[in-house]
C-alpha cells in the first residue's frame, strides 16, 4: 500500500512539477498589450471558477461522509470552521495578499526572465524556514540547514548575476519576486495553522483566495485603466494566454494538494524542487532564453541544498 501511495505521489507531483515550470515560461510568452495587472487578476477568476466545483465537490463529500465513520467533531470543523472570527480574518487577509503577490510576480518573471524566476522561486524553503520556526513554533533550524540555506543563497546569486556576483547590478526581477516568495510563504505559514486546526480545507481556501483577489484587481482596474483594456482581454489572442495560466496554476495547485495526500511534504518538496529544469529547457525552446554554465551549476546547487535541508528536517522529527 505506502508503495502504491509512493507511485501515486510521484505521479501527480511530477506532473505538478511541469506545470509548475511552464507558469514563467506562459506568463512571460503572452502579449505585450497585457499587462501585469489584468493578467493576474483574469487569471484568478478563471482559477476561481476551476476550483469552485472541487470545493462545492470536497464539501459534499464532507457532508456524506456523516454516516460512514467519519469523526463528526472534525467534519463540523472542517465545514464550519470558516465562520470563526479568527478565520474570517484569515481568508480576507489571504485574498488581500493574493491581490498583490500575482501582479509581483508576473512583473518579476518578466524583468528576471523565465529561467532566473523558476531559481528565485525555490527560495520558498528559507522563508518557509524561518517562519515555521518563528510562527509555528516548529523545531529550531539547525546548523546543517543554515549551512543550506547559505548555500541555496550562493547557488542562486552564482545564477543570476552569471558568476559575477555583483550586487550593484542586482537584477530589480529577482527582487521583486523575493518579496513576493516572502509574502506568500507568510500567508502560508498562517493557513497551514488553520489547516492543522482543520478549520478550514484547502479547495476552499483556494476557491475562496482567486475569488477575492480576482474580484479585488477586476474592480480596481475598472477604476484605473480605460474599458477598452478590459474589452482587449476577450480577444482569442489574448484570452488564451489568460486561460492558459489559470488552467495551469490552478492544476498545479490541485496536484500539489494530491501529491501531499500520498508522501510527505518533505519528499513533495524534494520533487518539486525540479520545476528549474523544467522552466530552463521551454524558456530555451520558446522565448528563446539561453541556458549558461552558471545557471546549470546554480540549479544543481540550489536542488541538492532544498535535499539536504528537507532531509535534515525528517531526521530532526524522528
Amino acid at each position: 500500500m505506502s508503495n502504491n501511495n509512493l507511485k501515486k505521489g510521484l505521479t501527480f507531483g511530477l506532473i505538478g512539477v511541469f506545470l509548475i515550470g511552464l507558469q514563467p515560461v506562459i506568463s512571460n510568452a503572452r502579449p505585450s498589450i497585457i499587462d501585469p495587472f489584468i493578467f493576474a487578476a483574469m487569471t484568478a477568476l478563471v482559477e476561481a471558477l476551476i476550483f469552485l466545483p472541487l470545493y462545492l465537490i470536497e464539501r459534499r463529500g464532507l457532508i456524506q461522509n456523516k454516516n460512514k465513520g467519519f469523526d463528526l467533531q472534525i467534519r463540523d470543523l472542517l465545514l464550519n470552521g470558516w465562520k470563526k472570527k479568527k478565520n474570517l480574518y484569515l481568508l480576507i487577509t489571504i485574498g488581500i495578499i493574493f491581490s498583490v503577490v500575482p501582479v509581483l510576480l508576473y512583473i518579476g518573471f518578466e524583468i528576471a526572465g523565465a529561467i532566473n524566476s523558476s531559481l528565485v522561486l525555490k527560495s520558498e524553503i528559507i522563508f518557509a524556514l524561518i517562519f515555521g520556526s518563528i510562527i509555528l513554533k516548529e523545531k529550531r533550524i539547525s546548523k546543517v540547514q543554515i549551512i543550506f540555506c547559505l548555500v541555496l543563497f550562493f547557488g542562486l546569486l552564482l545564477a543570476i548575476t552569471q558568476g559575477s556576483f555583483n550586487l550593484l547590478e542586482f537584477n530589480l526581477g529577482v527582487i521583486i519576486l523575493t518579496i513576493s516568495v516572502a509574502l506568500f510563504t507568510f500567508i502560508h505559514t498562517f493557513t497551514k495553522a488553520a489547516f492543522d486546526r482543520n478549520e478550514i480545507f484547502p479547495t476552499q481556501v483556494v476557491f475562496v483566495r482567486n475569488l477575492m483577489s480576482g474580484l479585488i484587481l477586476f474592480i480596481l482596474y475598472l477604476f484605473i485603466f480605460p474599458l477598452e483594456n478590459v474589452l482587449l482581454m476577450f480577444n482569442f489572442q489574448n484570452f488564451i494566454f489568460i486561460l492558459l495560466m489559470g488552467v495551469d496554476y490552478g492544476f498545479s495547485l490541485f496536484l500539489w494538494y494530491k501529491t501531499l495526500t500520498y508522501i510527505e511534504i518533505g519528499k513533495a518538496s524534494i520533487v518539486n524542487s525540479l520545476t528549474p529544469i523544467i522552466s530552463a529547457f521551454f524558456a530555451w525552446m520558446i522565448l528563446g532564453e539561453i541556458f549558461t554554465i552558471f545557471h546549470l551549476f546554480g540549479t544543481i546547487i540550489v536542488i541538492l541544498s532544498i535535499y539536504i535541508i528537507v532531509r535534515e528536517k525528517e531526521v530532526s522529527k524522528i
